[in-house]
């Protein structure tokens, strides 16, 4: 077991993250006067390692009773005893879990045991996986690593500490698949065995889908959770509708990087390495790149020599909502990434057809208030990226086609948004009741707006009202 100082560069950064976490030195000092000994645990420990920053704190305190630890930590304000059964506090304001060892026996409703005595192995040995079972002092900086996690974690091996508590928690499969893409590393052998054969179905929605977005939200390769599962055997039980996409040839001209599968895998890593303006939005985009060419499935077709999926982009709305109903319950998500999955052929189709400035007003008007332009280019670049013949690294290249787009949605005004329409039912109050007849008239505004230019109130609410009342 590793029980050494850690490098003084790394004492350094970590210095530097407990003063935003003030007061947790001022608290590991009273915690360390009263004999026990605090340990920044888990996830925290492996970020520091990696280099990564460090939203949260576990912090495990070994020798003090869960009494004594409260009692320390009312000194410094007030303590939410939530988590007080698990042997789990949190100081007011303060975004650290304390804690003392414990062991949990397996279960919905676990007996959970505290112990302030229990050996640094015991208390560990419940932790998913090797490179989070470590610990660090935070009085002395010894780094506490009873099986050898540091190891595993520069040499990108996936191992558990004990395979029997691994199973007792299925949502760990998950975890490993989110982890798998989020640090590029692969399960050991016996981890892969583990997951082969363990038993998931206990997993809620809720859990999964929080998985999936952690792939998606944290990973530059989102790709490797997904070969994973299909190179364990699972992809076809979790994404029956992905894994089937394996099977489906795509024509060379278009697709010279292989199979459904594989563009959506490379779509994927493309869509990850993009900018967005918040989470939400990276996660739509996500998903849409995921489920975009789940059409191609059922409307592949191989006449002469060719290879044709016409109709793809429309039946792959529905297998996207029945894909992703599987695995959350976001409904807004899912009809968001449906329609984008729909309209997804449009940029290219708007190029080839050289579409004028009224289709692209039209266009956002059809993806909103869910969608918008914007985010209908970024599904787009993704897709047209995904196509390296040459490896499964997505190409980097930003195609003219989408260049134009932007360009055209742009100069037409709806890039982000619809074009708000210009008359509105108070303006014809004088002349109609409301009513189906007024909406008619409304829509009939709207439609001369875009397609005409015409943008006098007057002028329309008379070619409205000639086209539909006379």
């Amino acid at each position: 077991m590793q029980h050494k100082k850690i490098e003084p560069a790394l004492q350094k950064k970590l210095d530097k993250i407990l003063a935003q976490y003030e007061p947790v030195k001022a608290i590991a000092q009273k915690i360390f006067k009263k004999e026990g000994v605090p340990f920044i645990v888990g996830g925290a420990v492996r970020d520091l390692f990696l280099g990564l920053s460090i939203k949260d704190l576990d912090i495990e305190v070994h020798g003090l009773s869960l009494e004594e630890l409260e009692n320390i930590l009312k000194e410094f304000g007030s303590v939410n005893l939530v988590g007080k059964v698990f042997g789990v506090l949190r100081l007011h304001n303060l975004d650290a879990d304390w804690s003392v060892p414990r062991t949990d026996e397996p279960g919905r409703k676990p007996k959970v045991t505290l112990d302030p005595t229990m050996s640094f192995e015991k208390a560990f040995l419940r932790r998913d996986l090797t490179m989070n079972a470590m610990g660090i002092n935070i009085i002395t900086y010894e780094l506490i690593d009873p099986f050898n996690g540091l190891h595993d974690l520069e040499n990108g091996i996936l191992r558990t500490p004990e395979p029997t508590l691994f199973l007792e928690d299925p949502l760990r499969f998950y975890r490993v698949m989110q982890f798998i893409g989020r640090f590029e590393m692969q399960p050991d052998k016996q981890l892969n065995e583990l997951c082969k054969s363990m038993d998931i179905s206990t997993v809620s929605k809720e859990r999964i889908s929080e998985e999936f977005n952690k792939l998606f939200l944290k990973s530059d390769k989102p790709s490797f959770g997904f070969r994973w599962l299909d190179s364990i055997g699972r992809l076809t039980e979790i994404l029956p509708e992905l894994a089937a996409s394996k099977k489906v040839e795509q024509g060379k001209k278009w697709h010279p990087e292989g199979n459904v599968f594989e563009h959506t895998m490379q779509a994927l890593d493309a869509a990850a390495r993009l900018e967005y303006e918040s989470d939400e939005q990276k996660l739509i985009i996500m998903y849409a790149a995921l489920c975009h060419d789940l059409g191609k499935v059922t409307t592949t077709e191989e006449n002469d020599d060719a290879i044709t999926s016409r109709g793809h982009a429309q039946e792959g709305e529905r297998l996207a909502k029945k894909m992703l109903k599987r695995i959350m319950n976001n409904k807004e998500l899912i009809k968001t990434v449906a329609k984008l999955v729909h309209y997804h052929m449009q940029p290219l189709e708007f190029e080839r057809g050289k579409a004028k400035l009224p289709a692209y007003k039209r266009l956002a008007k059809k993806l909103a208030p869910e969608a918008n332009l914007s985010l209908l280019v970024k599904l787009a670049i993704a897709d047209r990226q995904g196509r390296n013949p040459k490896g499964h690294e997505p190409l980097d290249t930003m195609p003219e086609a989408i260049t134009d787009f932007i360009k055209k949605a742009k100069q037409a005004g709806v890039f982000e948004r619809v074009e708000e329409p210009i008359l509105q039912g108070k303006d014809l109050l004088d002349v109609m009741e409301p009513g189906p007849q007024m909406g008619k008239v409304l829509d009939k505004a709207y439609q001369i707006q875009i397609e005409k230019g015409i943008i006098d109130k007057q002028e329309l609410k008379k070619r409205a009202l000639d086209s539909v009342v006379h």
